[in-house]
């Protein structure tokens, strides 16, 4: 490859970290907007490994957002189990739903997930499926829920995880397919948008932990490191400025903006693509 054409390659998987790192957070799903922009483009993602490198650069980023989060959980969680902690519980219980939450998309993704992401991978199926999220989006623009993180139960753990398990086709946003589902159930927009987020790590990371194999085995790794770490980098530092202005966004109530995009970008998919 002369050094044109590697300038190109880079150049593309840039693009690539980008669209992944801003998508990722907000709901408008980060599968199908790869999948749209690489046929805008013509971009070839050799190698199958370069979706669980973004993703994960994307959990890194929000792991660092959630991290006091993350820390409390699983300090109090230790504590209720070890310590008998019974003034924790609330905090042991909100892992436990997260665990729960976790299930139906685990079992989907072992048994289906590469067969329904090739079957659905078509622009023709993201168009629709970003005209989905966004009626779903409409239905829940101006939802105000009461529940905090000590009031979810299991049937609103597994209702999340249900509705979680249908983001595998390409063009469902999983935070918002997780989102809609939270505030549907009662929760509050920020309960809900922290749900949704530490919800979020388990799926990847188990993803990640998975495809281990799949990446060692990749032919082309060897040739695909420069490329892949910067779509890593620049997934990594678009995934964390898109989750502060998400946040932000959730907390002045303007998720009908996202309707509107989805709505938008669905119809000229299917128009052009």
């Amino acid at each position: 490859m002369d050094a044109l054409s590697r300038l190109w390659e880079l150049i593309q998987f840039f693009i690539l970290g980008i669209v992944q790192g801003v998508t990722e957070p907000i709901p408008v799903s980060s599968s199908g907007h790869l999948i749209i922009v690489r046929e805008l483009f013509d971009i070839k993602a050799r190698g199958l490994s370069f979706e669980i490198f973004v993703n994960f650069a994307s959990l890194l980023a929000v792991m660092l957002i959630y991290r006091k989060d993350i820390v409390r959980l699983i300090v109090n969680t230790w504590n209720f189990l070890f310590k008998g902690d019974k003034t924790v519980k609330s905090d042991f219980m909100f892992v436990v739903y997260l665990v729960i939450a976790t299930i139906p998309v685990g079992i989907i993704g072992v048994l289906f997930g590469d067969a329904l992401g090739e079957a659905l991978s078509g622009t023709s199926v993201v168009g629709i499926t970003l005209l989905i999220t966004a009626l779903a989006l409409w239905i829940i623009r101006n939802l105000r829920g009461r529940k905090q993180d000590g009031d979810l139960s299991t049937k609103d753990a597994i209702i999340v995880g249900l509705v979680q398990s249908i983001a595998v086709t390409p063009g469902i946003s999983r935070s918002g397919a997780t989102i809609v589902a939270s505030m549907l159930v009662g929760m509050k927009k920020e309960t809900a948008l922290r749900f949704s987020f530490l919800l979020y790590i388990p799926v990847s990371l188990g993803t990640a932990i998975l495809e281990i194999p799949e990446i060692a085995r990749d032919p082309e790794m060897s040739q695909l490191w420069a490329p892949y770490l910067v779509a890593f980098i620049t997934a990594f530092i678009a995934s964390y400025f898109a989750l502060k202005w998400f946040m932000n966004i959730m907390r002045h109530g303007k998720l009908e903006y996202f309707a509107y995009y989805c709505v938008i970008v669905g119809i000229l998919v299917l128009i052009f693509l």
